[in-house]
């Protein structure tokens, strides 16, 4: 039987099942600092949205203050609810969390929000159950300005803490194979005033050219490429079969 030949005008109507993003995890996700883009998981959703874009559903879950734990109570409520398109379920999920765990209590020695034993446990048990739901990838934390602490006065992020925080995640997802972007490195290499310079005054969030930073990072990742374009590459493989 003779294959049908689409033309590009008509390319997107074979092209189905848009892949569907969920992103759980903590201000970082829900964008807090940007009054402009929103985000950036925000940015990416906008330009999934466009005239002759993917259509791309992504939802952002993001809340504000969550920890390892908090996220982890939420995971398969959140990843179930999220498939109503033709009622298939997310296809991708992003993490990113961990910085509201790093975080010293009412002084510079305080203890951490979350011990850091515990915040490996729960890390590893959060990897190994969003793994078995779908792929997964993890956005890492970026530096504070150290010298703004504390925030809300009573919480002390540092670089130190940081760094052990989110080298224990990085080894959990190397050792699961789960992706991860090492936002904390990549933006220290730049300088301290680089990056402080991508933060709001209260010296742990990104402000807007920090989230412009971040969406361009995420966006030219290879993985995160990678993950996209597998994706849209089923998806035509399919569409074109279904004209013979």
């Amino acid at each position: 039987m003779q294959a049908t030949v689409i033309s590009p005008r008509n390319l997107s109507a074979h092209l189905t099942h848009p892949l569907k993003v969920v992103a759980l995890g903590d201000s970082l996700i829900y964008g807090f600092g940007d009054p402009v883009g929103g985000g950036w998981v925000e940015r990416l959703r906008r330009s999934w949205m466009g005239a002759g874009s993917s259509g791309h559903a992504l939802y952002n879950l993001g809340i504000r203050g969550d920890g390892v734990s908090q996220v982890s109570k939420r995971l398969e409520s959140e990843f179930r609810h999220r498939g109503e398109l033709r009622n298939r379920l997310p296809d991708l999920m992003i993490l990113s969390v961990g910085v509201n765990d790093s975080a010293r209590l009412g002084r510079l020695d305080g203890r951490n929000f979350t011990e850091f034993d515990r915040f490996q446990s729960e890390m590893e048990i959060l990897l190994d159950r969003a793994s078995q739901l779908c792929p997964v990838l993890f956005i890492g934390m970026v530096p504070v300005d150290e010298a703004k602490m504390p925030f809300l006065d009573c919480l002390y992020y540092n670089h130190e803490d940081q760094f052990q925080y989110k080298e224990a995640t990085r080894l959990a997802c190397q050792e699961r194979g789960i992706p991860y972007l090492d936002l904390f490195s990549h933006w220290l290499d730049r300088g301290r005033d680089w990056c402080n310079s991508r933060l709001t005054e209260d010296g742990l969030h990104p402000n807007v050219s920090g989230y412009e930073t971040m969406f361009t990072q995420v966006i030219t990742w290879q993985p995160f490429i990678e993950r996209v374009s597998a994706h849209e590459a089923g998806r035509m493989g399919k569409s074109l079969l279904a004209t013979y």
